[in-house]
């Protein structure tokens, strides 16, 4: 079933600009969404989220416009940016504090879970954790709130191997129970490992929105890897 609908989206800079981005998000699956530094894929994340305001188009989660009800959506969505980026010198435990009222479905249970998966000293503070921890202390909040959509700009990050290959393992078993995962990244190898679907975006415009089975009949040639095909359009044949 399709929650999340972003249809003909246009965000415009002067230098740089988003073109009627269109592409529907389903329950129970993961979407990775690709593309190069610079393709658009954080000011889609965030028009999605009403970070930033839109030029034109319509973004509905579960069949609601977010403009209209963008309180009672973001109570049902997770989002992490990749970095916990506020309250720099208060200890973890303090900011969970703080998160979590704004959340009636707060899931304490889950909060201790990720904090032991992830190894995480809630006594510390953002300061004093590496640019990985960050990631996870991010993660863990966006996560500790039953999410049915989670929306994540680049979530593997400053990740190593091992905590990539765990976090991938945690979308895998969200997926299980019906979230909604959308994962943005330009690791290729990320999409490969979990993604049932691909969203490509390539200067400002969607190149393909499809399953990855499909993508792969479309667009990979004999004998090519996932990441030799996007390589291929990356260097033109996608705007052929």
């Amino acid at each position: 079933m399709v929650i999340v609908e972003v249809q003909d989206l246009i965000k415009k800079y002067p230098s740089f600009a988003l073109k009627n981005i269109s592409f529907g998000l389903e329950s129970g699956r993961i979407t990775g969404f690709i593309g190069r530094n610079g393709a658009g894929k954080t000011t889609t994340i965030k028009s999605m989220l009403n970070l930033t305001h839109p030029d034109g188009g319509s973004i509905r989660f579960f069949g609601s416009s977010l403009v209209d009800n963008e309180a009672d959506i973001k109570k049902r969505i997770g989002y992490s940016t990749g970095t916990v980026s506020w309250y720099p010198r208060k200890r973890i435990r303090d900011i969970v504090d703080i998160v979590k009222r704004f959340y009636d479905t707060w899931d304490e249970a889950a909060y201790r879970k990720y904090l032991d998966l992830f190894a995480i000293d809630e006594m510390k503070t953002p300061l004093e954790l590496s640019d990985g921890m960050k990631v996870k202390v991010n993660l863990m909040l966006a996560l500790s709130h039953k999410s049915e959509v989670l929306i994540l700009d680049e979530p593997t990050s400053g990740l190593d191997p091992f905590s990539r290959n765990e976090l991938l393992g945690i979308f895998a078993e969200l997926r299980n129970e019906g979230v909604a995962v959308f994962f943005s990244t330009h690791i290729i190898s990320d999409i490969e490992k979990c993604a049932d679907d691909i969203v490509y975006i390539s200067k400002g415009r969607i190149i393909a929105a499809t399953s990855r089975e499909d993508f792969i009949r479309q667009y990979s040639g004999p004998g090519e890897s996932l990441e030799d095909t996007i390589l291929r359009l990356e260097g033109g044949a996608a705007h052929a």
